[in-house]
């Protein structure tokens, strides 16, 4: 028998995390916007392979209520595991302040993850924060949320409000006893749907849907998903289940690719690629060929995007991760807390991304499976 669904647990960092000792910030509530950097804000800081610094996920808790064996298995993230306390938390205007040199430095996304970002109390604070940004351009920032979906009902509205313009809903199948197992709490599938509905109610479209498909689980979903995403006018990308972290028990046989993935949809809804809406796009897209929309895979084992990738990720207790795979982190809060100035703070994140060369995907071997990488709940998915 599956446990009983668990609510989505309130992270005790909430708004308004215990202060560090010296000047630090006032609390979420009472602190006014934060102004973004100007910097000498050059519009892309490249890498060493020539990738430009454009986004940002930004990780608010390592916390979530779902289990899901891809990423947080039951049988080692149970009730005894030891999450972040809450003074090693990023405080809300800990996280703007750092969301706002970013984009002085030419970011210009910003997507909120976890662990499940809608276990942080408040969240409708940050988003008011971020929503607030502009970018070197002058341009709102484009700032999006990934979610399991399951406190969208109650959320999505205040979000909405706050300025969060869109949302993704991971979905690993329509089948409740596949997507139980799936999610490892038999969370009901009837219950991220409703939140889905709250969301597209509430503006938050285009609302894409992410599916990671793993061999001898989902892969019977993989159409079910597509029918049903392409009536409802949703964004299905399926996604290659990936070695992140290494507790997840990963083995390349238990990858259906994504040449697998697109032959089971081409032979009951015919396909025809499209270009790529932007550089550093993860997902290949299809379009259906009657014009019913589209759908697309990420897939980061058998198709690299390293050379394109544009991503920075700020974890939950201040660390900066250039990789989705990555091994360690930069610290970033310490400074931060010990009253480093704006500009020194953006002096450390560009000397990290100049010196960054990463390309896991590209190197995946045999001799990188052991490596011990952070796991993905800690540094945002």
């Amino acid at each position: 028998m599956q446990p009983s669904v668990p609510p989505v647990p309130a992270d005790p960092a909430g708004a308004e995390p215990a202060r560090a000792s010296g000047p630090g910030p006032r609390t979420a509530r009472s602190s006014p916007l934060p102004a973004p950097s100007p910097f000498d804000g050059r519009p892309g800081l490249d890498d060493t392979r020539g990738r430009a610094l454009r986004d940002l996920r930004i990780s608010v808790t390592d916390r979530c209520n779902f289990r899901c064996p891809y990423c947080m298995p039951a049988e080692v993230f149970g009730r005894t595991f030891a999450f972040l306390p809450r003074e090693l938390v990023l405080t809300f205007e800990e996280i703007a302040r750092l969301a706002s040199i970013f984009v002085g430095l030419g970011v210009h996304k910003l997507r909120i993850t976890g662990g499940e970002p809608l276990a942080r109390r408040d969240l409708p604070v940050l988003v008011r924060y971020l929503s607030a940004l502009r970018t070197v351009d002058g341009l709102p920032v484009d700032l999006t949320l990934t979610t399991n979906g399951s406190a969208l009902r109650a959320l999505a509205g205040s979000l909405a409000e706050a300025g969060l313009q869109r949302v993704t809903v991971s979905l690993d199948s329509l089948d409740d006893e596949v997507f139980g197992r799936m999610n490892g709490v038999d969370f009901p599938v009837a219950r991220v749907l409703d939140g889905i509905a709250a969301a597209r109610s509430a503006g938050l479209a285009p609302i894409k849907v992410n599916t990671v498909v793993r061999r001898g689980m989902n892969e019977a979903s993989i159409l079910p998903l597509a029918r049903w995403a392409r009536d409802e006018g949703l964004v299905l990308r399926f996604i290659e289940y990936m070695d992140v972290g290494h507790t997840n028990g990963w083995r390349l046989d238990d990858v259906v690719t994504a040449d697998e993935i697109l032959e089971t949809l081409d032979a009951e809804l015919p396909l025809e690629p499209v270009s790529a809406g932007y550089r550093g796009e993860v997902a290949g897209r299809y379009r259906y060929r009657d014009g019913s929309g589209e759908v697309g895979v990420i897939a980061s084992v058998t198709r690299p995007f390293c050379g394109d990738c544009t991503r920075a990720r700020l974890s939950a207790d201040g660390s900066l991760y250039t990789c989705l795979f990555a091994v360690a982190g930069t610290d970033l809060k310490g400074p931060l807390r010990a009253g480093a100035t704006d500009e020194e703070l953006a002096g450390r994140i560009a000397g990290v991304w100049a010196s960054r060369g990463d390309r896991y995907s590209e190197l995946r071997s045999a001799a990188t499976a052991d490596l011990p990488k952070v796991e993905m709940h800690a540094l945002g998915g």
